[in-house]
């Protein structure tokens, strides 16, 4: 029995001790006001990113992540005492977008469960921790403007001679690899595969390689409760990370196929199928006016314009918070406490 004592008690104050030092401060942020950072808030951000990564993070890792911290904490007490603040109307106009990327991926609206999983997915965060993040993202992004306005609308659009000189620099990679599209019929494999592999059969049988019946089957394919999946594949490139997704025998049917016809019965990565190739392209070396993604409006001078200015913002971007940090920092706005990073 006084083992079992003294070993109770080491636990409580094994589990005080722990819970003492993740209280205690990583960090002391004070600009306008005195803002400890502990040590379990900095553990938090390390964990996350140690499962993004895939491995443990070093003292140096952990010390940068806390800088970013740090930066953060600083910018939003600088906004709170130029006023500087994000309406509720202005998040929950950050979220609908937000939706409405997901509504794009689903075809739909997405649910609320639906938005949860993929804010789950995405950040490792439930919806309340991921607004509040955001909120603070947004107070961030608003001071910067706010202070380095001038800065951040310094760029230009890319002239012509920079995207020709883009260009011939890399020319010998704007090759379009040989590509196809395809109308495709999918009967998914669900629970039940050999309920499955019969509706696949029956249609397979029904069409044979007449296109004018695989159309007919592609349009009832589209009813409600049709029990298979109908329409247009998209475009796929012959690459290797392209069959990395469709599998070695849908590749190779695809390929094998001339403009018009309709392919047997393949038992693909997620279901059976039946393709009938609608468009052939053989590869191509892309000029600056040619289309660079086949299904859009973009050439190759568009993509390297819209290039090149992502890269000249990114510049811009970083120029203008490196210059706000430096300032924020300067004078004792801040303490790190060097020993409480390890762990």
């Amino acid at each position: 029995m006084k083992r079992l004592v003294s070993i109770l008690i080491c636990a409580i104050i094994g589990g005080a001790g722990f819970a003492q030092t993740d209280l205690q401060p990583a960090a002391i942020v004070r600009l306008t006001k005195s803002e400890p950072i502990t040590v379990k808030q900095l553990r938090t951000e390390v964990e996350l990113m140690e499962k993004q990564a895939g491995r443990t993070l070093t003292v140096p890792d952990r010390r940068q992540i806390l800088d970013v911290m740090i930066n953060e904490r600083l910018a939003i007490q600088a906004a709170e005492r130029d006023k500087i603040t994000v309406s509720e109307a202005e998040m929950n106009q950050q979220i609908q977008q937000l939706k409405a990327i997901l509504q794009q991926q689903l075809g739909r609206p997405p649910t609320d469960s639906e938005f949860a999983g993929a804010v789950r997915n995405e950040t490792g965060l439930e919806v309340p921790a991921f607004r509040e993040q955001l909120r603070r993202q947004m107070i961030v992004q608003k001071y910067l403007q706010f202070k380095k306005g001038n800065v951040l609308s310094s760029f230009k659009n890319p002239t012509e001679a920079d995207i020709v000189s883009a260009y011939n620099l890399a020319k010998s990679q704007f090759v379009r690899p040989e590509s196809v599209r395809f109308s495709m019929i999918q009967v998914p494999f669900g629970t039940d595969r050999t309920k499955s592999r019969a509706l696949a059969n029956r249609l397979i049988q029904d069409i044979g390689s007449n296109p004018a019946k695989f159309d007919e089957a592609v349009v009832k394919g589209q009813a409600p409760n049709a029990g298979y999946q109908a329409g247009d594949g998209g475009y796929l490139p012959r690459n290797a990370q392209a069959q990395q997704i469709v599998g070695a025998e849908f590749m190779t049917i695809a390929f094998a196929l001339k403009q018009g016809e309709v392919s047997k019965l393949i038992e693909g990565v997620s279901g059976f199928q039946i393709i009938k190739v609608t468009e052939t392209h053989a590869q191509q070396n892309l000029g600056l006016d040619d289309i660079f993604q086949l299904g859009s409006r973009m050439t190759v001078r568009d993509y390297i314009g819209n290039m090149l200015f992502q890269q000249q913002q990114q510049e811009v971007l970083k120029k203008a918070s490196d210059e706000l940090i430096t300032e924020l920092r300067r004078g004792n706005t801040f303490q790190i406490m060097e020993q409480n990073l390890n762990w």
